[in-house]
């Protein structure tokens, strides 16, 4: 029995050491697969779960798609993807060149200005990024550090017929704002010349040529610039307004009308077109359409005092003088829109912002607001001395508060102006 028992208890241990040897193997068969997946299929197909990442869309598709928006007219629609051209590749300054300039043409000089600079931090010695920002920070009334950036890009690349176009424009805004020097003019002129010469077919050198015979009052040559920069691309708005606003000049209201009806459609969010449409209707003697479109202008940006007051100017033509009263009131006193929107008062000055002055002044006076009335009478009287116009509007406004003092009626007749 102890044998067999024995023989039996040896059988039994022999049994347990082959299948221990067998689960060792494998156990190492597992380990040495589980390895090699490791190593080699999970890096080729990547963690389970995870969602396999698609391939990023290359910047220059985001560029081509921009540039073909931009031949269309349709510079809204090409920022976002100048912006994704940038996320995809935010080390290219040719595309933030690009995008600030059709900030520019869109009338976002301030955020053309930053997308400027950003190219200069990325390329220090890139003159057309230099050239575009001089031309954001002229178009946005900075004329001293526009010229300063413009003639930077000049000293970088002399051969930029770009720069010299675009200070050709900042030279000629000076003039049209009144605060150019003795040698602006010539400095413009030798800048579109130079413009002309190194490159000749580029819209920019043809409307800053353009904005410089304007100026200068060669009004059929203008008139050709502008139509040459249209032919390049027709579907830049601001190049319609001027071309509008020299027909407006030589009294071809017609034309002028329809090319600023063609900047409305390329560009209905701004508010210069319906601007220039009021005056041009104001012209010839339409006062509703022009009230009409003052009101379309003020709508598209109620933060611009100018707006208001050429609205006040319309519904005082219209001889709708209670109606003319709150717009002048906003433009001229600053105040906020019944939407909260500020609005900063334009100053009393010669030119245009004493013809607003004097005409609300006569507004006041005809519905009997006489004390108002007065204290613009005595503004004027002691601001632009020198212009007959309000001078004589002035002592108007005296003569109709002495009527309505005296119990009279007062009668209306159309206000003295210099238009």
């Amino acid at each position: 029995m102890y044998l067999k028992g024995s023989d039996l208890n040896l059988n039994k241990k022999r049994t347990r050491r082959n299948g221990n040897f067998f689960r060792i193997f494998i156990l190492l068969v597992f380990i040495a697969l589980v390895i090699y997946i490791n190593q080699t299929v999970v890096q080729e197909v990547g963690p389970l779960f995870v969602s396999t990442p698609t391939p990023s869309r290359a910047p220059e598709s985001f560029v081509t798609e921009a540039q073909q928006l931009l031949n269309e007219g349709r510079l809204i629609q090409t920022i976002p993807l100048l912006r994704e051209a940038i996320r995809s590749d935010p080390t290219n300054p040719s595309i933030y060149i690009l995008l600030a300039r059709i900030q520019i043409l869109t009338g976002d000089f301030e955020s053309a200005v930053k997308n400027a600079e950003d190219a200069i931090l990325l390329s220090d010695k890139n003159s057309m990024a230099f050239a575009v920002r001089g031309w954001a920070l002229g178009l946005g009334g900075n004329y001293l550090e526009a010229e300063a950036s413009l003639l930077e890009a000049i000293s970088l690349d002399p051969n930029n017929g770009m720069a010299y176009a675009f200070l050709a424009e900042v030279l000629a805004l000076q003039l049209f704002n009144g605060q150019g020097g003795i040698n602006t003019l010539d400095r413009a002129v030798d800048a579109s010349r130079n413009a002309v010469a190194l490159a000749p077919n580029t819209l920019e050198t043809h409307r800053a040529r353009g904005l410089i015979l304007e100026y200068t009052g060669n009004y059929d040559e203008a008139i050709f610039e502008y139509q040459q920069a249209i032919r390049i691309n027709e579907n830049i708005a601001d190049l319609h307004i001027a071309l509008g606003r020299v027909y407006f000049t030589i009294g071809d209201y017609a034309n002028a009308t329809e090319e600023y009806n063609r900047a409305n459609t390329l560009n209905p969010s701004d508010p210069m077109p319906d601007f220039y449409i009021s005056r041009a209707y104001a012209t010839t003697g339409d006062f509703t359409n022009a009230v009409q479109y003052a009101n379309l202008a003020v709508r598209d940006d109620p933060s611009r005092a100018n707006l208001h007051a050429n609205l006040g100017m319309m519904y005082y033509r219209q001889r709708d003088y209670a109606k003319a009263i709150q717009p002048f009131r906003l433009a001229l006193r600053g105040g906020a829109t019944e939407e909260g929107i500020a609005v900063e008062p334009i100053p009393l000055d010669y030119g245009r912002p004493a013809e607003y002055f004097y005409l609300y002044g006569l507004a006041l006076s005809r519905v009997g607001e006489c004390g108002e009335a007065l204290q613009i009478s005595q503004s004027l009287q002691q601001i632009v001395p020198l212009d007959e116009v309000a001078m004589f509007n002035a002592a108007e406004m005296v003569t109709i508060c002495q009527q309505v003092a005296d119990g009279e009626t007062v009668i209306t007749p159309t206000p003295s102006t210099d238009e």
